[in-house]
This record gives C-alpha cells, sequence and structure tokens, in this order.
C-alpha cells in the first residue's frame, strides 16, 4: 500500500485534487515520503492528462461541427488544466523567464525568480506558452482529427511530467534551499525512482500506440526530449543546476515540444 500513499502525495503536491480528511491521515506526509513520491510524476500526468482530454473530446462532441469548435475546445481543455494543477507549472515557467530574462548574474535571476509578481518577461512566457499548446491542439484535430488529438493531450502530459525527473537527476539542485518546494526532491531521485517515472510513462505509451498504432509517437517523443536537452543547456549554462521553477518550466517546453514534432511528422495533405 505504500506506493499508493506516495502516488496520492504526487497527487496532492501537483494539483487541486483534494486529499483530506481520513483519506489525508491514512496518507500522511514526510518529506521521505513526498521524495518517494517522485517516482509518481508521470504518474500525475495521468489523471491530468486523462481528464484534460476527456474535456477536450467532450467538448468537440458537444460543439457544433465548426472549425471554431476546435479552438473552443483547446481552450476550455487548457482551462480545466489550469485550474486542476493551479498552474503550477505555468508559474515556474513565468517565474524563470522573468528571472533569465531580467539578469545575466545567476545570483540576480535566483533572486528575481523568488519575487511572486510577473514580469514583461514571464507575461510574455505564459502567452506564448499556453498560444502554443492551444494553437497545436487545434492543428492536430484539423490534420489528424479529433480522436489522435485527445489521446496526444494524454501522452503529452504524461511525457513531460518524465522529463523534469531526468533534469533532476542529473543537474544538482541550486537557490534558496529552506524555502524551496524541490528541495524535498533534489537529493532523493535514485536510479528506482527513476526507473518507476518510466514504467509510469511506458505504460501511457503502449495505451496510446495501441490505440493509434500507425501515428508517429515515437517522432513526438523526440520532440519532448529536444524540449528537456534545451531546457538541461540552459538551467547548466545560467543557473549551474535547477530550481522548482525550473522544472515546471521544462514540464511546459516538453509538453509543446510533443505537440510541435507529432505535428511535424504527421502526413502532409495533397
Amino acid at each position: 500500500m505504500q506506493p499508493l500513499r506516495h502516488f496520492l502525495i504526487a497527487v496532492q503536491f501537483f494539483t487541486r485534487i483534494p486529499i483530506t480528511g481520513r483519506l489525508a491521515e491514512w496518507v500522511g506526509f514526510s518529506p521521505a515520503m513526498l521524495r518517494a513520491s517522485s517516482a509518481h510524476f508521470p504518474g500525475v500526468g495521468w489523471v491530468v492528462g486523462g481528464l484534460t482530454a476527456a474535456v477536450f473530446y467532450g467538448g468537440l462532441l458537444v460543439l457544433p461541427a465548426q472549425p471554431a469548435a476546435a479552438w473552443v475546445a483547446a481552450l476550455a481543455s487548457t482551462v480545466f488544466g489550469v485550474l486542476l494543477t493551479g498552474a503550477f507549472h505555468e508559474d515556474g515557467l513565468a517565474d524563470l523567464v522573468d528571472g533569465l530574462g531580467g539578469s545575466l548574474d545567476r545570483e540576480r535571476a535566483l533572486d528575481i525568480m523568488k519575487d511572486s509578481r510577473v514580469g514583461t518577461y514571464g507575461a510574455l512566457a505564459l502567452v506564448l506558452g499556453v498560444g502554443a499548446k492551444v494553437a497545436l491542439l487545434v492543428l492536430l484535430v484539423q490534420a489528424g482529427g479529433a480522436g489522435l488529438a485527445a489521446v496526444a493531450l494524454f501522452a503529452a502530459h504524461v511525457t513531460s511530467r518524465l522529463m523534469p525527473l531526468l533534469v533532476i537527476r542529473t543537474l544538482p539542485h541550486v537557490g534558496d534551499t529552506p524555502r524551496s518546494k524541490s528541495k524535498p526532491l533534489a537529493e532523493s531521485i535514485a536510479v528506482a525512482g527513476l526507473l518507476g517515472g518510466i514504467l509510469w510513462w511506458a505504460l501511457a505509451m503502449a495505451l496510446v500506440w495501441w490505440m493509434l498504432p500507425a501515428a508517429p509517437w515515437a517522432q513526438a517523443v523526440v520532440g519532448a526530449l529536444v524540449g528537456l536537452a534545451w531546457m538541461w543547456r540552459l538551467l547548466r549554462r545560467r543557473l549551474q543546476g535547477f530550481t522548482g521553477d525550473g522544472l515546471g518550466a521544462t514540464q511546459q517546453v516538453c509538453e509543446v515540444g510533443f505537440y510541435a514534432a507529432l505535428v511535424l511528422a504527421l502526413p502532409v495533405a495533397a
């Protein structure tokens, strides 16, 4: 039952799904349990991606069969996802871009990232990031159909939540350690935890391959890996390690990379 406790802690940490009352008492909490929950971050992608994909596909079913329907469904599912996670990863993206855009000095950039206010760079990153996701989902509907877009939404959420684990495993944690949300994870991503996350991801990809075997899923995963490589290099070069904001930004970039590569790999209509 311990793995289930760790999974529920991950759900509680990364979403707004309430784990309260007797369930919370049964789950318990400790820094060690939070560290152990790292293996289940892609499992949170199952929850967030599955529910978001259901909203997206359901919207396409109930809306009139018009070109604008894909835009409405994509926007509605994006809003739902933000509400479900409390904009956890989007907040990380905005803070990281504010810090890196606001100063070339490492320490000053880290200080800016701790500021709760959103600056010009962060606001632009949010607009461009969310806009890219919505536009790519619409393009997937137009190029591959509603089913492909909905399944891709699920797969992208799981895949993009695996990528920060690779950052944690290969880069040191930096920043204000006592106040950092990511510190409990930073020293504990062992090989076993990473393999647990990979297992969650492999099961998700096996499911989507079974549902749509002809879709270019391998290329989509490569797109997420390209996003990971870009973020890893950026974090190492500018910060010499990762922060919690850097992990959130990595998830966002890898999600966009997944959609973009999938779109580019689809056959071009004659």
